[in-house]
């Protein structure tokens, strides 16, 4: 009998810009320019003190825009392609899209300008998107009933949370901001350990499949992966809110084993001739990385504080947000999902940005430098896809004889 179910329409009828047909466009292109500028602001604060009027130390900045501006952005239009399969609906396009993408930018130029325009109206105007974000969410989840996504609405609020605790200081009314940008940090990090525990299989088994190879293909979901992520999950709640308590240690080296011995199951090293499979397993193994060396560092105290930081933000996140980028970019718009040459060196970019970043507090006289170096690779990484993707974001989409990987 033959197969009558059609497939779910991805995108409704548009004949506006082609930016602003579908949610990941813009929100990828913008996550892209943010994580370009915004580094560099960062690294000029650090390196001369001269910071733009913002009510944030730069620390705090820099950390709540790599979590709330670059990677918020990149969440989102993640999201965006789930709506259909949530909810059966089409996702927002055209005016609606475009007004919460300016939400998004808002919120950009007020925590930035916070010390000229002030700390009620910078919370406001920032606060505005991830509270839009999740109300749209939350309407398609309850719609589709698509109670399986449920932890995605979770992740949603933990971020408003965490974006709320750090206004929360700028309006001088706690201490809490370090905290927010763990949470948000944190979040991010299970998101990681919960999608990417599903992509970054199940992409893994298609490929290997269609490349008809003798090996042996990624292991089914079971009861040891469900128990890998409360484990996981625990262990970046504890590295968020209690850091010093006697047990986070354990629990961080618990994290890092469940997460490794997860990815361990998924035959990342059968797909290194495809680099856009292989930088997803890259990225996850930055996760049980960055946990073992939190865990590690908590117990023996010889590494520099911001090793294991760094391994879960710029290694980690970094990381997974441009192989997901990539990836749904092409799929979306009907190009080939493989990495081209150009594919190719953004995720070697990326990489190096991620270990010298791991590297520059060891190096004495040369951190500077170092971090620089990091920094350019970074925006190279960003930049590339800034470049070359946004010139497939900001297009129809090919068809897929008609286009060739990036």
């Amino acid at each position: 009998m033959p197969n009558t179910r059609a497939a779910i329409p991805r995108f409704g009828r548009y004949a506006g810009p082609a930016l602003f047909s579908a949610g990941f466009r813009p929100f990828f292109l913008a996550a892209a320019l943010w994580a370009v500028v915004a580094i560099p602001l960062w690294l000029v604060a650090y390196g001369t003190g001269y910071m733009p009027p913002s009510l944030l130390l730069p620390l705090i900045w820099h950390a709540h825009e790599m979590v709330y501006g670059f990677a918020a952005a990149a969440v989102a239009g993640f999201l965006f392609t789930m709506i259909p399969n949530w909810s059966g609906r089409m996702p927002l396009q055209g005016w609606p899209l475009a007004r919460l993408v300016l939400l998004w930018l808002a919120g950009r130029v007020a925590v930035l300008s916070s010390a000229v325009i002030g700390a009620p109206l910078a919370a406001l105007l920032d606060l505005s998107f991830p509270l839009a974000l999740l109300a749209v969410m939350a309407r398609e989840i309850v719609t589709g009933r698509s109670w399986r996504n449920l932890p995605m609405l979770t992740g949603l609020f933990l971020l408003l949370i965490g974006n709320l605790l750090v206004h929360l200081q700028a309006l001088g009314l706690t201490d809490t901001a370090q905290i927010g940008n763990r949470l948000g940090i944190a979040t991010l990090l299970m998101l990681i350990a919960l999608v990417g525990g599903r992509i970054v299989p199940s992409f893994t088994r298609t490929w290997l499949a269609a490349d008809k190879s003798p090996v042996a293909l990624p292991a089914a979901t079971t009861g040891f992966d469900h128990a890998a992520l409360a484990v996981i999950g625990v262990g970046l709640a504890v590295w968020a809110l209690v850091p010093q308590q006697h047990l986070a240690p354990y629990c961080e080296l618990a994290a890092g084993g469940g997460a490794l011995l997860r990815l361990l199951r998924w035959r990342g090293l059968q797909t290194r001739r495809e680099p856009m499979l292989l930088v997803l397993h890259l990225g996850y193994g930055w996760l049980a990385a960055g946990l073992l060396l939190a865990g590690v560092d908590a117990l023996f105290d010889f590494l520099p504080q911001t090793t294991a930081l760094h391994a879960l933000t710029v290694g980690a996140i970094g990381t997974m947000i441009l192989g997901v980028t990539t990836r749904v970019s092409l799929r979306q718009t009907g190009r080939p999902q493989t990495a081209g040459p150009v594919t190719a060196a953004m995720y070697a970019l990326i990489t190096v940005a991620a270990l010298l970043r791991l590297l520059a507090p060891l190096t004495g006289d040369f951190m500077l430098l170092v971090l620089a170096a990091s920094g350019t690779a970074w925006c190279a990484a960003y930049g590339l896809f800034a470049i070359l993707y946004g010139r497939v974001l900001v297009q129809p989409s090919a068809g897929r004889n008609q286009a060739k990987p990036i």
